[in-house]
């Protein structure tokens, strides 16, 4: 690089003029051409340093943008390869959001069908409820008919009106107050205690063996009961004992004798007593106003005994077909063979003829009440969806 000519341009020189007495010295404009010359040098020299010194920095700059350039390119392919790299990422997830999209329709779908389940099902939830509610009433109502007890109608009732409080939809509240109506009208109807009925007809079934007839022999019967003493008045003398005092007492000073006579005396009574009421046994005189009652055979007594078994197993089954009536007339019929062929005086048979009269006081037909306003609420609830 060549530096800049620093020497000045020609100067014309000045004519010639006449020499002044106040003028310089011939050897001034020497020494001004020798200081411009200096000057000049100088000035070149200062260029030239700052040449060499512009020349180096460029050369490190070149270097610089050299190694600049070359870590750009290096640069440049990690950015290729991360960008093939992203490049194949993006391809992998866009291929994954591809799947996520189908099976997020998928799901969508699901989703609606699955709300529309939901709507369905809660619009159909208190139908439901109520259809339930009906049918258990009615099949409440079918067991309380076989088994003549309203406690089953009670507890479906009952169970019904606490589903309706767990539910707690307000349409539903005519349903509960007639549940409560149906439940203190089934609690004050007067029902036949069935299960009872039946456990006192199987006991005089077992009784039927033991019952006397009017022609039986050596049956302990019922004693007759003896007219009071009155009692004896102030003053009066008490009345004499069956045996005299005197005679049970020996005195004390009694001989062996006597005391013997005594107990023999005693034991003779005692042995006459017993053989005279053993006679009595032998014979035994009533008065029987059934002819045929006294004529009764052994063997006719066992079948008449399992007839009357028979017509108390058959009120039986009609007191649990709730067929009251014709529990009443095997009851009835009962009670008039035992007033006909055994011995009402007897207490079993007494005791019998009170039992079955109290049956046939308590089999009197009666109606079961039914779970009407109940029904009838649910059904116009289900009307009225």
């Amino acid at each position: 690089m060549n530096a800049p000519d620093n020497d000045p341009a020609p100067v014309a020189a000045p004519a010639p003029s006449a020499p002044s007495p106040t003028s310089p010295a011939p050897d001034a404009p020497r020494r001004a051409g020798v200081g411009l010359t200096l000057l000049a040098l100088v000035v070149a020299a200062a260029a030239l340093v700052m040449a060499g010194m512009m020349w180096q920095r460029l050369n490190l700059t070149q270097a610089e943008l050299a190694r600049r350039a070359h870590d750009a390119e290096l640069q440049v392919v990690e950015a290729r390869t991360v960008a093939s790299q992203a490049e194949a990422q993006v391809q992998e997830l866009q291929a994954r959001l591809g799947v996520a999209e189908v099976r997020l329709s998928e799901v969508s779908l699901q989703r609606s069908q699955l709300e529309e389940l939901m709507l369905s099902l809660s619009r159909s939830r208190d139908d439901n409820l109520i259809q339930d509610l009906e049918a258990s009433l009615r099949l409440a109502l079918q067991q309380a008919q076989l088994t003549g007890s309203a406690q089953p109608m009670v507890s479906a009732l009952q169970a019904a009106d606490q589903r309706i409080q767990r539910a707690a939809q307000p349409r539903l509240n005519p349903v509960q107050r007639a549940i409560a109506r149906d439940v203190d009208r089934i609690r004050a109807a007067a029902l036949a205690d069935i299960p009872n009925l039946a456990l006192q007809i199987d006991e005089l079934v077992r009784q039927v063996d033991g019952w006397p007839t009017l022609n039986a022999v050596g049956v302990e019967r019922a004693a007759p009961r003896k007219p009071r003493r009155p009692a004896p008045e102030a003053g009066a003398p008490a009345a004499a004992p069956d045996a005299p005092a005197a005679d049970a007492d020996p005195a004390a000073d009694a001989s062996p004798w006597q005391r013997f006579a005594e107990r023999w005396n005693r034991w003779w009574r005692e042995a006459f007593g017993q053989v005279v009421q053993g006679s009595r046994d032998l014979v035994h005189v009533s008065r029987i106003d059934h002819p045929e009652a006294a004529l009764l055979a052994p063997e006719q007594a066992f079948f008449l005994r399992e007839n009357i078994k028979l017509k108390l197993l058959n009120a039986r089954l009609a007191l649990l077909a709730r067929q009251m009536s014709a529990a009443r007339a095997d009851v009835v019929a009962v009670e008039g063979l035992l007033q006909h062929y055994f011995d009402t005086s007897a207490p079993a048979v007494a005791s019998a003829l009170g039992g079955l009269g109290r049956l046939r006081r308590d089999l009197v037909a009666q109606d079961l009440p039914r779970p009407d306003d109940t029904l009838a609420a649910l059904a116009a609830a289900a009307g009225g969806r």
